[in-house]
């Protein structure tokens, strides 16, 4: 429930400046936040708790695609009705800090159905459990990071915004389909 004593109006961040992400700095001297940086413009990604940071490309021959899932995988991982997602070359997705923070957990079968003997290794914080990204066996060169963990918010609603929805088919009926992205029932 909302305090009564709260004045001040809690900042929106739909109304937030863009221009800068709004995430603190989480350790003396950190660089979080980055984007656009030099040629390759990567930008970071924290976890949670703030001790892992990747830096992920945003465009060039690193950055793959963005893509909205409704599968019942990205259901249950994101605690949610959908996972919005964007794919970059695992050889592109470089660690700042905290790589010896990442554990990993890896499956064949899921909720949903058998993978083609195909592996979905997920690797998240152990600090704070936030999920960084993931890799599947299928697609070895590829990591599947969530476009909620990159900093710059900017991000999320320019290049980061998802060109296609995949899993239509598993898309619940209150959400209708976003506008001008392709559509398609399964991957």
């Amino acid at each position: 429930m909302p305090s009564e004593k709260h004045t001040e109006p809690v900042p929106s961040v739909v109304e937030a400046d863009k221009s800068k992400p709004i995430f603190p700095l989480f350790t003396d001297g950190a660089n979080d936040g980055f984007s656009g940086r030099g040629e390759d413009k990567a930008a970071s990604a924290t976890c949670l708790c703030g001790a892992v940071q990747i830096s992920v490309p945003t465009q060039g021959p690193g950055f793959k695609g963005t893509f909205l899932c409704h599968c019942t995988d990205c259901r249950k991982i994101s605690g949610s009705m959908f996972a919005t997602n964007f794919t970059v070359a695992l050889s592109h997705l470089k660690y700042v800090r905290g790589k010896s923070s990442v554990k990993s957990y890896g499956q064949c079968e899921t909720i949903g159905a058998p993978r083609n003997g195909h592996t979905m290794t997920e690797y998240w914080c152990d600090h704070c459990g936030r999920l960084m990204y993931r890799v599947s066996s299928g697609h070895p060169d590829v990591a599947f990071v969530r476009v909620g963990a990159v900093d710059d918010l900017g991000l999320h609603e320019s290049v980061l915004k998802p060109d296609i929805e995949l899993f239509t088919k598993d898309r619940v009926g209150w959400l209708p389909a976003l506008q001008g992205v392709k559509q398609h029932p399964t991957m």
